[in-house]
């Protein structure tokens, strides 16, 4: 089955989309959503991105979006090459890099002035840049997020986060009736571990009255397990080789960055590059690492902060952390400056 990914399209990166003529189908299919809700100790939080900073967020498909994409560069009659094995990078610091592999038997090399790596958390180009040119930066989480897809209406016309003294839960959705939830799991959790039964009734325990009183369960038509870690590596280039998106970072869903960071970086590089070939500078390319990894950070920083407010920490968490947890939402609650910190945040700051 294919995997029906998220897909939380930030403010700016909506923008991006539509000035490059990919936002028909998200404008016409996506939910906007001008808020996000915090449930802990029983209750909800809204932070109203609307009222706080005129803003709003998009939910709309990954795949949905890949789709786009494809569309659009099958209508400019680009070339797109799949299936291909025994990738390498040659001469990345030379003048001529080259970009060689197999394809139904046959090897081929592409030769070019500069060589974007966009190819994902399981990235070949990556290992391009080693140990000794940079350094990475991790963070792995004690535990995972099990999720489940059921075609049923969503129970809030929101995203919801759950803190609750048991773990973290989070209700999304991809249409009026195909929901998306997740259940914070140990990080030994198999999928086996989470029958239908057992995640609905964590679920349910981990959610306010007000919204479990109106879940409707059934079966699960996918089901998985996510770890969480954050990781970045710097710096994003070696030579003519560029890195972008989950290449270059990870980070882990609670704050919905990863799609938008990869977009982000795309937008930098891309001007980078036009600013290179239409003036014949390199300032831009020179700057790119930089300006990408400080956006970078910025991401990686409100994921981690909206992970350890909202998750339970095995082995670490006591009644302290507890409270300081309870404490930080209940600040949420009462500052409207906290909000907007937050509401800032998660639609994504300025490219």
């Amino acid at each position: 089955m294919e995997r029906v990914r998220a897909g939380v399209i930030e403010h700016g990166s909506a923008e991006v989309l539509r000035k490059a003529g990919l936002g028909e189908r998200m404008d016409r299919d996506g939910f906007v959503h001008e808020g996000v809700k915090l449930a802990f100790g029983g209750r909800l939080l809204r932070v109203d991105f609307k009222d706080l900073l005129d803003k709003h967020v998009v939910i709309y498909g990954q795949t949905q979006l890949q789709k786009d994409l494809y569309d659009a560069i099958e209508n400019a009659e680009i070339t797109l090459i799949d299936e291909a094995d025994d990738l390498r990078l040659d001469d990345i610091e030379g003048e001529s890099p080259g970009v060689t592999f197999t394809r139904r038997g046959q090897t081929h090399t592409l030769l070019c002035d500069y060589v974007a790596g966009c190819d994902g958390a399981h990235s070949v180009t990556r290992g391009h840049i080693p140990p000794s040119a940079g350094k990475s930066f991790e963070r792995t989480y004690p535990f995972v997020w099990v999720g489940v897809l059921s075609e049923t209406p969503p129970v809030s016309d929101e995203i919801i986060y759950a803190n609750h003294e048991t773990g973290f839960a989070l209700c999304s959705m991809r249409n009026e009736n195909l929901s998306r939830y997740y259940v914070q799991g140990s990080a030994e959790d198999q999928l086996d571990d989470w029958p239908d039964d057992r995640f609905w009734e964590t679920l349910i325990q981990r959610l306010p009255d007000s919204v479990s009183d109106r879940l409707v369960t059934g079966p699960s038509i996918e089901k998985l397990v996510t770890p969480l870690r954050s990781w970045v590596s710097e710096p994003m280039r070696r030579g003519r080789l560029f890195l972008a998106g989950d290449a270059a970072h990870v980070v882990p869903p609670t704050g919905a960055k990863g799609l938008n960071l990869a977009i982000s970086d795309v937008v930098y590089l891309a001007q980078a590059f036009a600013d290179h070939y239409a003036k014949g500078s390199t300032e831009s390319l020179d700057a790119y690492s930089d300006t990408a990894l400080s956006r970078v950070w910025q991401a990686v920083r409100f994921s981690w902060w909206m992970t350890n407010m909202m998750h339970r920490f095995p082995g670490v968490s006591d009644d302290f952390d507890r409270r300081m947890q309870l404490t930080e939402l209940e600040y949420l609650e009462r500052s409207e400056t906290a909000r907007r910190s937050l509401a800032e945040n998660y639609v994504g700051l300025p490219l």
